[in-house]
């Protein structure tokens, strides 16, 4: 008995974290917060330091900018890599974000 109640909590777990066969985010382009980025060819990712929001927001904006300023002048490439920039409290900020509260 008490073997096919954990079966049917783990099976419950399972559909409310696949949110059974309707997606919410079935149109990935929603996903987005900078829509129609376009990315060069062969372009490489910088290594940047980890923003865990601990630190000064200011300072780490400026060593991201100043490691993507092959692209300053692509504003939607500099706002769609930033997130490779976060961790911890501020990449979970981040996503939670609606692409209406990004405009720059």
């Amino acid at each position: 008995m008490v073997e096919r109640e954990t079966f049917d909590h783990i099976e419950k777990r399972l559909r409310a974290i696949e949110g059974g066969k309707d997606y919410a985010f079935a149109n990935m382009a929603e996903l987005c917060l900078v829509p129609d980025v376009v990315i060069p060819p062969r372009f490489k990712v910088p290594n940047f330091d980890k923003y865990k929001g601990t630190t000064c927001p200011k300072n780490h904006l400026k060593m991201h900018c100043r490691k993507m300023r092959a692209y300053a002048k692509d504003e939607k490439l500099l706002m769609h890599f930033f997130q490779e920039s976060l961790t911890g409290a501020a990449i979970t900020w981040y996503t939670n974000l609606e692409s209406s509260q990004v405009r720059s």
